[in-house]
């Protein structure tokens, strides 16, 4: 069976370990073989928490985040390359671009969406889960071809007041000038956190795209088979 990789990146002062409970909620005996990573982000001084340390994958000037917030670029892209080097790793063990899948909330969401825009090959999916574009319109340039074929997934709570479901669509027409596909899930009444609705669609979302690529490799064999008989 081919090897699935998800790695899930926590929010602004949280931890890996705290996110491993997540795990337990996709049941689905497709994905039971799955390899997790929860990484945690660096201990950082973080602007919008008026300097304090705390882990934090990119310094956030402001909080809660709203249309037209502030971002530090430069410091995502830094922390793009710490991904990467995650994805790389995981690829050069034999793993399937394509099976490797990037979920991210809040500030670990911004993460994923840069992360997978910047990666120069199209991965399974990026799911961002109530999180922000953390990168400015004169960067769009830079995506590479590939990149822009991974789909992402947005989840957003219509009553999240840190990161106002306002910043979340933000994204539509961000990815779209990007020419990005991207579904967009709105989840009435919740807040900022996870619910257990949105991380049931997370996991059939992940089994379709799982499901396209297997579709797509079996017909890019038969394409070769045919050529080579």
């Amino acid at each position: 069976m081919a090897r699935i990789f998800i790695l899930w990146l926590h929010g602004l002062g949280d931890s890996g370990p705290a996110n491993e409970f997540i795990q337990t909620q996709f049941k689905s005996a497709d994905l039971k073989n799955a390899v997790w990573l929860f990484p945690s982000a660096p201990f950082n001084p973080v602007t919008c928490n008026n300097g304090a340390v705390m882990r934090s994958w990119f310094d956030v000037p402001e909080l809660p985040f709203e249309v037209g917030s502030p971002i530090d670029e430069s410091s995502v892209l830094e922390a793009v390359k710490s991904v990467h080097s995650i994805i790389d790793q995981e690829i050069a063990q034999g793993t399937n671009p394509e099976n490797v899948f990037i979920c991210g909330l809040s500030q670990g969401g911004a993460l994923t969406l840069a992360s997978v825009l910047l990666y120069p090959k199209t991965l399974g999916g990026g799911a961002v889960l109530s999180g922000w574009v953390p990168l400015s319109s004169s960067i769009i340039s830079q995506f590479p071809e590939e990149a822009k074929k991974t789909p992402i997934l947005w989840s957003h709570g219509t009553d999240d007041n840190l990161v106002l479901y306002e910043a979340g669509q933000a994204a539509i027409p961000f990815l779209n000038e990007a020419g990005v596909t991207c579904e967009f899930k709105s989840y009435p009444g919740l807040g900022h956190s996870i619910s257990n609705k949105e991380l049931k669609y997370i996991e059939s979302w992940i089994k379709r795209r799982l499901k396209t690529s297997s579709s797509s490799t079996c017909l890019q064999l038969n394409c070769l088979k045919d050529l080579l008989s």
